[in-house]
């Protein structure tokens, strides 16, 4: 009994745990934004009401208050009224928050001054500035919101400080806003010091790779003025080659010093297992005043890839059963600026080796290679060996702006010897060269597991015999498309056509078709659609596939699908003969991409054929 009563007068003691309060908004004619800005503020104030003291949850009220009027002024609604009404709620101790909104005029900008100082304002800037007035986001007469306030500033001293300006930076800026007039005056002084001449090159890190591979791109005469542009665009060109995991290209102000030769930052965890104790903070930058320009060296700090890489992977598919590849590859090669790869793989119906030099990317963007390769494959009776010298180029680059499109373009030319060998009908040997180009267009939300998007290449091909001078040529055309249907499913469409002119019947086998497989008409044996010669399948003067898929994926990682192939390769496209398949699967997503099992019928062989693919990298 005494127990009891203790806990009763503890209880008696404690105070009065509150309820979030229902909240009640009348806009009064306030704009969506401003409403869910309102909102948004309000909001974060009543969540933290709950299991407050009732004596917080007043000072709360006034917060509520203070953020509602805080939320219209961002938006430009200085002179607006906020009235807060309170009425008790359940029994549970919570409360109505009726907020009624009057929200005024908003206010407008009525003048702006912009103002330039240091050598800016010299009159060999003059265009400069009128394109910087131009620009500026608030112009006379829009309305006066914190969010744009912000973005104008920030983007005049950004465009200003990008070429020639480096230590641009504002002298003062001020917003004086009448809330009965409901106007806004501003004043803004940019201060752009002196202009920045490139110095010297000075260079941080490099241990195997040359330093010709640097001024390979960065290329400037000392005395040029600064670009912030050309900078990044170094930077970039540097990181997008094999030698370097890191690459920065900076002005040097004084502010970052030259580490030592094993480019360690300052104060990391190798300088804490040294024992060594944390150097001084970066001083800060001296900002030179006047007008005459100002030399600041550039510099380019990198930190090397690792000299040799070497992997493998081991994986197995219904088109080629178990396949075994491995890859070496090496930076820099006797002090040159290249990198080399070389590798193999085998499988059962095929056995590949290469052997190949990379040169660094230009600056354009152009990643040219050379190689000699030996394959030998034996499918459907086709036996071919091969033996070639090539080279490749390759460009990508990003479509203007923000937009997502990717194009790419690949080069290739081969000087080959091939032999082959069709199963029960003939054999033949042809020297030949070849050239070859494709364009890729590549408008995709995912690179590896598109969902939404589509991809279009086109391709051109052309060669000659070595022995007799007989030409060929190739050209083909595929496309694929994808539809986001819900949250999860995705429907896939995909096509491919191409054709083959040629004067020679010792035609180079990868300058004509065959199709069937998991990667084109399920249900039929890998390459088994072509031309019958013998006891083997040839390539075909002509192809043309179609298909259609639809995945339901249950759950993030696993779905089903539904499709059906059709498609063939021919003598010409009026003697198509339509090798139809068509089933069921399933879809796994993985980071390298979907994984799928599918159950076909094809409907030409009556056959049903499970085909899938998996691997495994090391």
């Amino acid at each position: 009994m005494r127990r009891a009563l203790l806990g009763l007068g503890i209880a008696a003691c404690a105070p009065a745990l509150a309820a979030p309060p229902e909240v009640i908004i009348d806009p009064g004619g306030a704009p969506p934004k401003v409403l869910q800005a309102i909102t948004n503020a309000v909001g974060a104030i009543t969540r933290l009401t709950e299991d407050q003291d009732v004596r917080e949850v007043s000072r709360l009220r006034r917060r509520a208050w203070e953020a509602a009027q805080a939320a219209l002024q961002t938006q430009g609604y200085f002179g607006a009224t906020v009235t807060l009404d309170v009425t008790p709620g359940a029994a549970n101790g919570g409360e109505f928050w009726d907020i009624t909104i009057d929200v005024g005029e908003r206010a407008r900008v009525r003048q702006l001054g912009l103002r330039f100082d240091g050598a800016l304002a010299g009159d060999a800037y003059a265009s400069r500035r009128q394109a910087l007035r131009d620009d500026w986001l608030l112009k006379q007469g829009m309305p006066f919101i914190n969010d744009d306030w912000s973005r104008a500033k920030t983007e005049l001293l950004d465009e200003a400080s990008r070429q020639d300006f480096y230590y641009a930076r504002y002298a003062h800026t001020r917003a004086a806003v009448d809330p009965e007039a409901a106007k806004a005056d501003l004043d803004v002084e940019l201060d752009s010091g002196p202009p920045v001449r490139l110095g010297e090159l000075q260079i941080v890190g490099l241990k195997r790779v040359p330093e010709s591979l640097i001024r390979r791109y960065v290329n400037y005469d000392p005395g040029e003025a600064y670009d912030q542009t050309r900078l990044e665009d170094w930077q970039q060109a540097l990181q997008s080659t094999t030698f370097f995991r890191g690459a920065f290209v900076t002005l040097n102000d004084g502010t970052a010093p030259m580490q030592g030769a094993d480019d360690t930052p300052p104060g990391s965890q190798k300088d804490a297992q040294k024992g060594a104790a944390a150097p001084a903070a970066a001083p800060e930058p001296v900002r030179p005043t006047g007008t005459d320009p100002v030399t600041l060296p550039v510099r380019v700090q990198v930190t090397e890839g690792p000299a040799r890489y070497a992997s493998g992977s081991l994986g197995v598919d219904s088109d080629h059963g178990v396949r075994v590849e491995g890859l070496y590859r090496q930076n820099v090669v006797y002090g040159l600026p290249v990198w080399i790869e070389t590798g193999a793989g085998v499988d059962k119906n095929r056995q590949r080796a290469f052997f190949d030099v990379h040169l660094p990317p230009s600056m354009d963007g152009n990643q040219d290679s050379f190689g000699v390769l030996y394959e030998h494959s034996d499918i459907e009776g086709l036996e071919t060996s091969r033996t070639g010298l090539g080279w490749k180029r390759s460009q990508t680059r990003k479509a203007a702006g923000s937009s997502r499109v990717e194009y790419e373009v690949r080069w290739g030319g081969l000087v080959a010897y091939d032999k082959t060998r069709i199963s029960g009908y003939s054999r033949y040997e042809v020297p030949s060269w070849a050239a070859t180009w494709q364009w890729l267009r590549r408008d995709v939300d995912s690179k590896y597991d598109p969902r939404e998007g589509n991809l279009v290449e086109f391709g051109l091909g052309v060669g000659t015999t070595l022995d007799d001078g007989k030409e060929f040529y190739r050209s083909s055309l595929r496309a694929q498309q994808w539809w986001p249907i819900g949250e999860r499913d995705v429907l896939t469409v995909r096509g491919e056509i191409g054709k083959v002119w040629s004067h020679t019947n010792r035609l180079p086998q990868d300058f004509s078709w065959r199709t069937g497989g998991s990667r084109s008409i399920r249900g039929y044996r890998y390459q088994s659609i072509g031309l019958e010669r013998g006891d083997a399948i040839i390539g075909a003067p002509v192809l043309g596939v179609a298909s259609i898929e639809y995945t339901h994926y249950f759950a993030d990682v696993l779905g089903a699908n539904l499709f059906i192939d059709a498609g063939d390769a021919a003598e010409s496209f009026g003697q198509f003969d339509w090798h139809l398949g068509y089933g069921a699967g399933l879809a796994v997503r993985t980071p390298a991409g979907p994984f799928y099992v599918d159950l076909a019928w094809a409907q030409k062989d009556r056959r049903l054929r499970l085909q899938f693919s998996l691997g495994i990298a090391f």
